[in-house]
């Protein structure tokens, strides 16, 4: 990657051109064009094996992850019983944290290849999915609170502790955290869904990244933070805390979830999903512009002309890498013609989200013809019709 820096602020500073190409403006955009995709290719190529690497090592993470937190379980317990004694409970709590520690430890080892723990958060995109991640929590707080009930309740001694545990099951209890559980693994699953019926039907433009990040549970394709995204596993994170405290305060029953803290969970999870229906968008063209350099004269088209398309939704969230940028490609009727990259000191001024800077080929004749912009998501923009000129 330095290298391809240091490659593009040369090229920007007009440093690096062959004398053959030097003499013709068009020429040396092309050769440099050339030269920067290439090492974009070398520089994406060699992120790909690093992030198909990473996957393979971040299991063993995920393992010291998990029993990291069971010993801080455990160390909890021993800290607070100091006073108020041990109770059967406590017991119960540990013996479950190491239930699902060790199936959890299980699972990172037999999806070793594929990120240990982070195997099932992936999407379909390469990069972590907030809605999986969410379920994911809320599936793992249901599951150890029933085992914590199911222990108590292997060595209750008395038939009214029986009784009473038997009881902390019910619905009356658990109602809220079970509606919570069954609407986030809901989101999880219909938003898979949304977002895959938008991608083929050409409504959302979605680019695989090269590996899953943990930004990507709070940021969108490109980057940047989410609004959807934080609110949903902020609001999730603060009504998980409150179903674990309810469920140490009371671990003879279900974490009763207050219906105010449901609600607002809904909320969150229903505005998590506008957002996520609501992005996206096909690339547009809404003019094509004969390009004029300072001096220049006004003119028609004509072959060989730099025109200039302007529109938006060229460059899809994840694609502003050099090496997919380089796949743009703009086509004149029957002719296909890659967009130049065009260095500048920490960045390319072309292509860009909303204009594009393209050569009319020689092959092009004259009359009408039909432009239209190919991204490097694969996505067609609409057809925009101009007139060239002998």
């Amino acid at each position: 990657m330095a290298e391809f820096l240091a490659k593009r602020d040369e090229f920007a500073a007009g440093q690096g051109l062959p004398a053959a190409v030097a003499h013709s403006p068009g020429a040396s955009r092309q050769w440099v064009s050339d030269e920067l995709t290439q090492s974009a290719r070398t520089v994406a190529d060699r992120s790909r094996e690093a992030g198909d690497a990473w996957l393979q090592l971040v299991w063993q993470r995920s393992l010291l992850v998990i029993w990291t937190a069971f010993a801080a379980l455990a160390l909890g317990q021993i800290v607070t019983a100091t006073g108020a004694g041990w109770t059967g409970a406590r017991t119960s709590g540990l013996l479950a944290a190491f239930v699902v520690g060790s199936l959890l430890s299980v699972a990172a080892r037999l999806h070793r290849s594929r990120g240990g723990l982070l195997a099932p958060l992936i999407g379909e995109d390469n990069r972590l999915s907030t809605s999986r991640a969410v379920a994911t929590a809320w599936v793992l707080l249901v599951v150890f609170s029933v085992l914590v009930l199911a222990l108590q309740l292997a060595w209750a001694s008395s038939a009214a502790d029986r009784d009473a545990l038997i009881e902390g099951l019910d619905l009356a209890h658990g109602a809220g955290m079970l509606f919570v559980l069954a609407l986030v693994c809901a989101i999880a699953v219909v938003v898979r869904r949304v977002v895959a019926v938008r991608v083929t039907g050409q409504r959302l433009q979605k680019i695989r990244a090269d590996r899953p990040r943990l930004a990507d549970l709070l940021c969108d394709d490109s980057g940047r933070g989410s609004f959807a995204d934080v609110q949903y596993v902020l609001v999730s994170s603060v009504a998980a805390v409150f179903a674990l405290v309810r469920l140490a305060r009371r671990p003879e029953q279900l974490p009763d979830l207050p219906w105010g803290a449901a609600l607002l969970v809904a909320v969150s999870a229903a505005t998590y999903f506008a957002g996520k229906y609501a992005e996206g968008g096909r690339p547009i063209v809404l003019s094509v512009v004969r390009a004029r350099e300072a001096g220049d004269l006004d003119a028609p088209i004509r072959t060989g002309d730099d025109i200039e398309i302007r529109g938006a939704g060229f460059v899809p969230p994840g694609a502003g890498t050099p090496d997919r940028l380089a796949r743009m490609v703009v086509r004149f009727g029957a002719v296909h013609v890659h967009v130049p990259l065009i260095p500048v000191s920490g960045g390319f001024a072309n292509p860009t989200d909303t204009a594009l800077t393209v050569p009319v080929p020689v092959d092009v004749e004259a009359g009408p013809v039909n432009i239209q912009v190919v991204t490097a998501s694969g996505m067609e923009s609409n057809r925009c019709l101009i007139e060239v000129t002998d």
